[in-house]
């Protein structure tokens, strides 16, 4: 029997390379197999505790610009401090927590924890997930052997522009104001696929060959109704549209978009550029 397939293209690469903090956009880019490279490879974290800081409790991270050199990550901060960080691995050893996963990160510039504890009033650390550390992805969805940095628990997510399409034209019919696809942080946005090409696929393949397995629809939560432009909060949109639809029967939450795994092995990389040709596979 031959597999049905939903051809369309990528419209999108995104890196997030502060976890909580602004995308940057990419033309092509790198994936190894825990994500594309540099995404979500640094953390503000607690400075007492070591767990993580999310936009759910800090929705101003969303305002903190990042900015990927040749050797170093720069950041600007809403009061006008910038950091630059070094795309190595040196840092002073601290230990930290994400969605209950232990990581022996480093912290590469207590300065720069600083200015980011100034600006947030609070004290925080912003740490790297370094080449040597390892975080396995949920065996009971991922392959055997994959893992990720610092993402909430797989190393893509994939989604596309016809799901967005029919979700803001329930939104736009019940009233409310279309958002944009900024609100749910994709890693691979694809776009000339109909709504739904995404859930009703096991695979994305991409330009080359190259699979992605479709491991687990995302579950969203509450930054999805934060503007990522201002951090504002604006609401109880797009959730309660996509409960409409979307509701997981087991865990009661809503989902959008599809996590994802690449198929690579250890050290291995792949190229990605916008506008190549993919295909959704069931």
């Amino acid at each position: 029997m031959t597999a049905t397939q939903e051809f369309g293209r990528l419209a999108a690469l995104h890196v997030y390379p502060v976890k909580g903090c602004r995308t940057i956009r990419l033309e092509t880019g790198v994936l190894e197999p825990r994500g594309l490279l540099h995404d979500r490879r640094w953390m503000i974290v607690d400075a007492a505790t070591g767990r993580f800081l999310t936009q759910r409790v800090h929705p101003e991270l969303a305002t903190i610009r990042t900015c990927l050199g040749p050797d170093a990550l720069e950041l600007t901060l809403p009061d006008g401090a910038a950091i630059r960080l070094p795309l190595d691995d040196r840092g002073a050893p601290l230990p930290v927590e994400v969605w209950g996963d232990r990581v022996a990160a480093v912290e590469p510039d207590a300065a720069a924890s600083a200015a980011i504890g100034r600006w947030l009033g609070r004290a925080v650390a912003l740490v790297r997930f370094p080449e040597t550390a390892t975080r396995p992805c949920d065996p009971a969805h991922a392959p055997a052997g994959s893992g990720t940095a610092f993402a909430d628990g797989f190393p893509l997510l994939v989604t596309t522009t016809g799901s967005l399409d029919a979700l803001n034209e329930t939104l736009v019919a019940r009233g409310g104001a279309a958002v944009p696809m900024s609100r749910f942080r994709p890693n691979i946005v694809v776009e000339g696929v109909p709504a739904g090409a995404e859930d009703r696929a096991s695979r994305l393949v991409l330009e080359g060959g190259l699979v992605l397995d479709l491991v687990k629809r995302c579950e969203r939560c509450a930054v999805t109704t934060i503007d990522q432009a201002t951090g504002h909060k604006t609401g109880k949109e797009p959730l309660a549209t996509l409960a409409l639809s979307r509701t997981d029967k087991a865990t009661g939450g809503v989902w959008f978009g599809q996590n994802a795994v690449p198929r690579l092995a250890a050290g291995e990389t792949a190229s990605l550029r916008v506008g190549a040709a993919c295909r959704f596979l069931r």
